[in-house]
């Protein structure tokens, strides 16, 4: 008798339940029909996998017209992808007119390859001429190519990658949009972006490594990243040694427990207010040196000084400090 009562008062449970979950989801349904889509708080907007919006508290669909953006072909491979696609490269900063003109291909040959005539070779010749003169509608448009051209050629000296020639030539634009490049030579504001582009970036160029690619003396170049950054507010952080050690070590082909063994004392070198004031490359160099000597690699001190790019007695005097705050001598 009492397993029965407790069978009734369960199926009395479960009803009550079941009619609680109807009456919620018919206030729900109510609630989406009031619901405003622009009332809608933002935090409660889900979206779907298939792109779908939906406000999670009514259920309400608020878009489910998914846009595909991409091309309406299929390709497996690169080169498939190459031959279907029907659009050009993306923009780019690193060109004065962000590469939306038209380039004349240099190439005289038609669609199918084969070779032009003489008659139409002089006229595209002409054409590429004309176009070239078109593409700088003024003495900045000019001003603007040679500046990024000059970014580009010393970032290819330099073997940096395509991020940094981008931030460099934004910086650069930013710069001449703020009118900070007059009275300064062309030259010396490229480079000084450059060199600002691969400190942002993490990029290990010393200013003695750019100044040596580049066609201003090295003070001017020093003068203008000092002015540019601090105008332009660029975020700098100080160069970290231990950015140059892979590098450094490449160059002399020492092992991965000489690299290990530099970043561990540049660390705790470092621990001990040492870097403060010195030069990166340099205590770099003096790490490297002191790594060799301990793990039996040894590299003279005028090797490692080509290498970093700094004098011996550099080398000698951070040795030395390093050495003594290890505790070694």
């Amino acid at each position: 008798m009492v397993a029965t009562v407790t069978s009734g008062s369960t199926n009395q449970r479960t009803s009550r339940e079941a009619s609680t979950e109807a009456e919620k989801a018919e206030e729900a349904a109510a609630t989406a029909e009031t619901v405003e889509p622009d009332a809608v708080d933002p935090d409660d907007v889900v979206k779907t996998a298939d792109g779908e919006l939906i406000h999670e508290p009514t259920g309400l669909v608020l878009e489910d017209e998914h846009i595909d953006r991409g091309p309406e072909w299929r390709a497996f491979t690169h080169s498939e992808r190459q031959s279907k696609s029907r659009v050009g490269a993306p923009t780019t900063q690193t060109m004065h007119d962000k590469g939306l003109t038209t380039q004349i291909d240099w190439k005289d040959k038609d669609a199918y390859g084969q070779s032009i005539s003489s008659d139409k070779r002089s006229q595209m010749n002409r054409l590429r001429k004309w176009q070239e003169r078109i593409r700088t509608k003024d003495a900045g448009e000019r001003n603007l190519q040679f500046a990024l051209s000059e970014i580009d050629r010393m970032a290819s000296a330099l073997g940096v990658p395509r991020s940094v020639r981008e931030v460099a030539s934004v910086t650069y634009r930013r710069a001449l949009d703020e009118d900070l490049i007059r009275g300064r030579s062309i030259e010396g504001a490229a480079t000084a972006t450059l060199y600002a582009a691969c400190r942002q970036e993490s990029i290990p160029r010393s200013l003695d490594e750019v100044a040596e690619v580049a066609r201003v003396e090295q003070k001017e170049i020093g003068r203008t990243y000092r002015y540019l950054s601090q105008e332009l507010g660029l975020e700098i952080k100080p160069a970290d040694p231990k950015e140059y050690v892979p590098r450094f070590c490449s160059e002399l082909a020492l092992s991965e427990a000489v690299e290990q063994k530099t970043r561990e004392i540049i660390d705790v070198t470092a621990e001990e207010g040492m870097l403060s004031g010195k030069s990166p490359t340099g205590y770099a160099a003096a790490a490297i040196y002191a790594a060799s000597l301990l793990c039996n690699e040894k590299k003279t001190q005028r090797e490692v000084a080509e290498v970093a790019q700094v004098t011996e007695v550099t080398i000698r005097n951070r040795y030395q400090e390093q050495i003594e705050a290890l505790e070694l001598h």
